[in-house]
C-alpha cells in the first residue's frame, strides 16, 4: 500500500473512532440522566403514597380513640384505599407495616372506652406509625 493511502485511511479511521466515542458518551450520559429522573419520580410517588397513608391512619386512629365503636365503616375506606395503592408500588416490608397499622386501628375501634382509659399512658407512649415510617425511610433510601 501506498503511504499516502495509509495516512488517509488512518485519518478517516481516527475521525470515525472519535465520532463513535462522542456518540457513545452522549448516549450513556442521556441514559443515566433518564434513569436518575425515573428513580426520582418513583421516590416522589412513594413519598406521596406514604404521606397519604400516614394522614389517613392518623385520622382513623384518633377517631378510634374517641369513639366507642366503629359506627361508620366507611371511615376506614381511605386507609384501605391507601394500602391498596401501596401494594402497587411499595416493598413487602412496607406493606406489612401498613397492614399492622390498619390492624391496630381496627383494634382501637373495638376497644371499649374503659379499657382505653386504663391504657392511656401506653397510648401516649406508643407510636403506631413508627415501624411503618421506618420501613418507608428504608425503602426510599434503597430507591434513591
Amino acid at each position: 500500500m501506498d503511504p499516502a493511502t495509509i495516512t488517509a485511511v488512518s485519518a478517516l479511521a481516527g475521525s470515525a473512532i472519535g465520532a463513535l466515542s462522542s456518540v457513545a458518551t452522549s448516549w450513556l450520559t442521556q441514559h443515566r440522566q433518564n434513569r436518575m429522573q425515573r428513580l426520582e419520580q418513583e421516590a416522589s410517588r412513594r413519598e406521596r403514597l406514604f404521606g397519604e397513608f400516614i394522614d389517613q391512619a392518623s385520622r382513623a386512629y384518633a377517631d378510634g380513640v374517641v369513639q366507642e365503636r366503629l359506627d361508620d365503616p366507611s371511615k376506614l375506606v381511605p386507609m384501605y384505599t391507601a394500602i391498596s395503592k401501596l401494594r402497587l408500588f411499595a416493598m413487602p416490608g412496607t406493606i406489612g407495616a401498613a397492614e399492622a397499622v390498619l390492624e391496630h386501628v381496627v383494634t382501637t375501634y373495638e376497644t371499649t372506652s374503659s379499657a382505653l382509659a386504663a391504657r392511656n399512658s401506653r397510648v401516649a407512649a406508643h407510636d403506631i406509625l413508627r415501624v411503618f415510617a421506618e420501613a418507608c425511610r428504608a425503602e426510599l433510601t434503597s430507591v434513591r
